[in-house]
């Protein structure tokens, strides 16, 4: 049996510093897209909360409007 040399390696702790970068990088990555698809999620709620706003709004002063014509 022949014994071979070992090739040099990188010290395991850099290794896994290293490694540990780059998983805080994707995570961060992941939540900084999560983050935009809450915002974009929430823009079209309040989108939505004013449309309903302003047709209640309607309603009430079609209402007091029809109620002014109707008195006289």
């Amino acid at each position: 049996m022949a014994e071979y040399p070992m090739p040099p390696f990188d010290c395991a702790p850099g290794l896994r510093l290293s490694a540990h970068e780059k998983v805080i990088e994707i995570q961060l990555q992941a939540v900084e897209r999560r983050q935009q698809q809450l915002e974009q999620l929430l823009e079209r709620l309040e989108r939505r909360l004013w449309l309903t706003l302003y047709g209640v709004a309607a309603v009430i002063l079609t209402r007091v409007f029809q109620s002014f014509l109707a008195m006289n």
